[in-house]
């Protein structure tokens, strides 16, 4: 039996298949203080970057439901 992937985390597989990628540029203050972030969260800063975009989703379109397409 395969072991399943911790939660919230999914295989490199699944990822490109469910995932966009995209290239960001930040301010070198930003980006340091992100790198702090996910350093004192014990994640990547990427993970940091989809959280805080998935909130901001969520504040713009509070009826947004992850994972489902906007008309």
């Amino acid at each position: 039996m395969a072991a399943k992937p911790a939660a919230g985390k999914l295989s490199s597989k699944q990822r490109s298949a469910k995932s966009a990628r995209a290239s960001v540029s930040f301010p070198p203050e930003i980006y340091q203080e992100l790198e702090r972030l996910a350093a004192a969260k014990k994640v990547s800063l990427a993970w940091v970057v989809r959280d805080a975009a998935e909130k901001y989703v969520a504040d713009q379109w509070p009826l947004f439901k992850s994972g489902e397409e906007r008309p």
